[in-house]
């Protein structure tokens, strides 16, 4: 039985967007900026994905769509983009509970003389408004909120943080990657000027992604050549990619509704059938959450012989693929950033686990994935875990 609950890592491409990217290949491989036939069936191709992508949502006009390689290049575009248009290093804020596509860029920023706040979290992973009102300067420039957490699966304010930087003057920035897909979203309702997402997340192909850019808002690109996606993004355009990514957007936007419930509740069944294990407690907000997300951290964990990897390395012997928060580095652990903003101590940090759960998940596989659960822990932690039935 092989149970694949790390749809947060990434998702299986959509077999639409496989047939479409196979005849793209075979048929309608031309560049798109040439002016024959090839380029233009290309160009067709391209554009309409942009349409198809900004309908997931809801932008108003497809040319504020940017096409990327990734989440990673989007995050990077909009930060790096946005302080290449100043003459001299201000002042930006990000949270402290960010993906390492915002917060090494943000890294970066500080060699290069800006100064960056980190908005600190409570212990379920979500900003305090009133925290960004009071970390906002004359010189803030740009702030930017993951808009879901991929570790615990927290959702953020982004209405309320986005209409406080906007009011402010300053630019608000979101990395969606998580969300888009498989929340509602509409930029034309949500103060956001710039929004990343990516094909991968929501069953399109790896290797593409977005940056929504509210039509007025200026950037400086990161890559310069053949002034490709509005100067934004030189480079050929990768059609095939784009055309999946297209389909699987306008297909995620179509599932919508039907979708989220069904996570929802396969979601809260997983919460509800390890709610009795002792030691195995639940991380993230439980209100303000992605839908397909569920996260604990291992009370017992010591790196060593229990951490978030022993217990990914015991599923994935019983075919379950699931994923921890702590990331090995040269054989040692390294406890989870995410889960030490939050207030855990270095030892639970390293014991950070997450199932995320997508289209093909059922209740059988919650329910098995839970018992398998329960007797790895029980086998891992004699006499200290007694688990009721």
């Amino acid at each position: 039985m092989q149970i694949y609950l790390d749809y947060s890592a990434t998702t299986p491409t959509r077999a639409e967007a496989i047939a479409l990217m196979q005849s793209v290949l075979t048929q309608q491989w031309g560049n798109p900026s040439s002016l024959h036939e090839w380029g233009q069936r290309a160009t067709t191709i391209v554009e309409q994905a942009r349409v198809q992508v900004a309908g997931l949502i809801n932008a108003a006009n497809p040319e504020s769509i940017i096409f990327t390689s990734g989440g990673t290049e989007a995050d990077n575009l909009a930060i790096v983009g946005v302080v290449r248009m100043q003459n001299v290093p201000q002042h930006i804020i990000i949270s402290s509970v960010e993906h390492s596509a915002i917060s090494e860029p943000a890294n970066l920023l500080e060699k290069w003389g800006w100064e960056v706040t980190r908005l600190g979290v409570d212990n379920t992973g979500r900003v305090n408004p009133e925290h960004l009102k009071a970390a906002l300067r004359h010189n803030t420039v740009l702030v930017s909120v993951i808009y879901g957490q991929s570790e615990i699966g927290t959702v953020q304010p982004i209405a309320e943080l986005g209409k406080i930087t906007q009011q402010h003057g300053a630019l608000f920035h979101t990395d969606a990657v998580q969300a888009v897909g498989r929340l509602p979203i509409d930029v034309q309702q949500l103060p956001v000027d710039l929004l990343s997402l990516s094909s991968h997340k929501l069953y399109g192909p790896q290797g593409v992604g977005a940056l929504y850019i509210r039509p007025g808002v200026q950037l400086s690109p990161l890559l310069n050549g053949g002034g490709q996606e509005r100067g934004l993004r030189s480079g050929t355009q990768a059609v095939p990619i784009i055309a999946g990514f297209g389909v699987a957007a306008e297909i995620a936007a179509e599932e919508l509704s039907i979708e989220i419930p069904r996570l929802m509740k396969l979601r809260d069944r997983l919460f509800a059938q390890l709610a009795d294990v002792p030691g195995l407690i639940p991380t993230g907000d439980r209100e303000n959450r992605l839908p397909h997300h569920v996260s604990f951290y291992l009370e017992q964990a010591d790196g060593e012989k229990l951490s978030g990897k022993t217990l990914v390395r015991h599923l994935n012997l019983a075919g379950i693929g699931i994923s921890a928060g702590a990331a090995c580095h040269s054989g040692k652990l390294s406890p989870s950033p995410i889960l030490l903003a939050m207030g855990y101590s270095t030892k639970a940090a390293l014991g950070g686990i997450r199932l995320t759960l997508g289209r093909e998940t059922t209740a059988a596989d919650v329910d098995w994935t839970a018992m398998v659960l329960k007797q790895i822990l029980q086998r891992l932690v004699p006499g200290e875990l007694v688990i009721h039935h």
